[in-house]
């Protein structure tokens, strides 16, 4: 029988250096607050942007969806798996991104896994941000292409990488970006990028995960931000954050969606959305479609609860989003500061390594308009307790 000691080993050394993850159980629904244990917790670590998750509206659209077409949708969509629910939703996300045709999966981090490996060979080249997200970095590792990594945000590397790319002779070149990045919450330099891809034939895939219901109008992502519609060939997205349900989806041309439906393997080889799922989702674009309310309001928020942060004397980094990282660099303290703000009534997890780099250690805050300002004022009292007694704030 396997001895399965040193994995054991492994995960205790990981507690002793604050870089094991204590995973937390939710005892009901998604909100501003959370039953975790039994107890009421001021939820600051959801990735549910515009507090979409719990709508009322979502919630009859998906119940009216099982009740029309069951719970599961039985096939992948090439063979027996495509509904109407399917073709509605990528219609309308189409519409609403401003692109010809998307194509939709069963999760974002999918969706990079879907892109990529169809569209290059070794002939090719990748070029990545280098705190591109895990499954950018993954999606690279499927494909053959040759791999070039540019410094974050650095567009004269990213100018050497591709002239390095082009001597190599590669025939496609793909530049890859997050629109916002997840751990630190600044944004892509996108209109950069886009004149250094048109300088040097390089087709642009931005993978907007945090940007989806956050930038742009009404919540449209990075591409509308910057106003480059036409400009962005690729946008890989996500409805599992802001959007509030579950699911990816590919943006661009109709020839590109067209060839992806034939080539996927995880749009060919794994079922589609539940029709749950995917009516919920169609429910959360019309309501986007119709305001922008929650996106507002999620920015006061943001706003708000930053200069707070700020004026207490906490480094909030150079983020430019919601996403607001509390640094403290060092991984015991981070996790110590996350176990004593649940004791005071705040979840807001602490982040390591390998998710952030090593001395960078932080307690992630995420911000949803479905908080109000009481919310946020009790979150930043039990962060300024929290400080004083571990000495990060004098």
């Amino acid at each position: 029988m396997q001895d399965w000691m040193e994995l054991t080993n492994e995960m205790e050394e990981a507690k002793e250096k604050g870089l094991y993850t204590w995973i937390r159980t939710l005892e009901g629904p998604q909100g501003a607050w959370l039953t975790i244990q039994s107890k009421k917790v001021l939820n600051l670590s959801s990735n549910n942007y515009l507090g979409l998750a719990n709508h009322p509206a979502m919630k009859q659209a998906a119940i009216e969806a099982i009740q029309n077409w069951g719970v599961g949708p039985g096939a992948v969509r090439t063979i027996a798996g495509t509904m109407s629910l399917h073709t509605q939703l990528e219609e309308r996300l189409a519409a609403f991104k401003k692109v010809e045709a998307v194509i939709m999966l069963q999760s974002g981090f999918t969706a990079n896994q879907a892109v990529l490996a169809p569209l290059v060979n070794e002939q090719d080249a990748l070029l990545s941000d280098e705190l591109n997200h895990a499954s950018i970095i993954d999606g690279t590792r499927l494909t053959k292409a040759m791999r070039f990594v540019w410094k974050h945000k650095d567009m004269e590397d990213l100018r050497e990488q591709l002239r390095k790319a082009s001597l190599e002779g590669a025939r496609r070149k793909i530049i890859i970006t997050d629109g916002v990045f997840s751990m630190d919450g600044d944004i892509a330099p996108l209109p950069e990028i886009v004149a250094l891809a048109k300088e040097y034939q390089a087709i642009v895939l931005v993978d907007d995960a945090h940007g989806e219901g956050v930038l742009g109008s009404h919540g449209r992502g990075i591409v509308d931000h910057y106003h480059l519609h036409g400009e962005v060939d690729i946008e890989v997205g996500t409805l599992s954050k802001a959007f509030g349900v579950i699911g990816g989806f590919v943006a661009g041309k109709k020839p590109l969606i067209d060839y992806l439906k034939q080539k996927a393997r995880p749009f060919l080889f794994s079922s589609s959305l539940s029709p749950a799922d995917t009516a919920a989702a169609i429910e959360s674009v019309k309501i986007l479609e119709r305001s922008d309310e929650l996106v507002k309001k999620l920015w006061e928020n943001a706003e708000y609860f930053r200069s707070n942060m700020a004026r207490l004397g906490f480094d909030t980094g150079h983020t430019q989003t919601p996403i607001t990282p509390v640094m403290l660099y060092e991984a015991p303290l981070a996790s110590q500061f996350s176990r004593t703000l649940f004791e005071k009534g705040v979840f807001a997890q602490s982040l390591g390594f390998p998710t952030v780099p090593k001395g960078k250690a932080r307690i992630r805050v995420i911000m949803s308009a479905a908080h109000s300002k009481e919310d946020l004022d009790y979150g930043i009292r039990a962060f300024e307790e929290v400080g004083k007694e571990l000495g990060v704030l004098k």
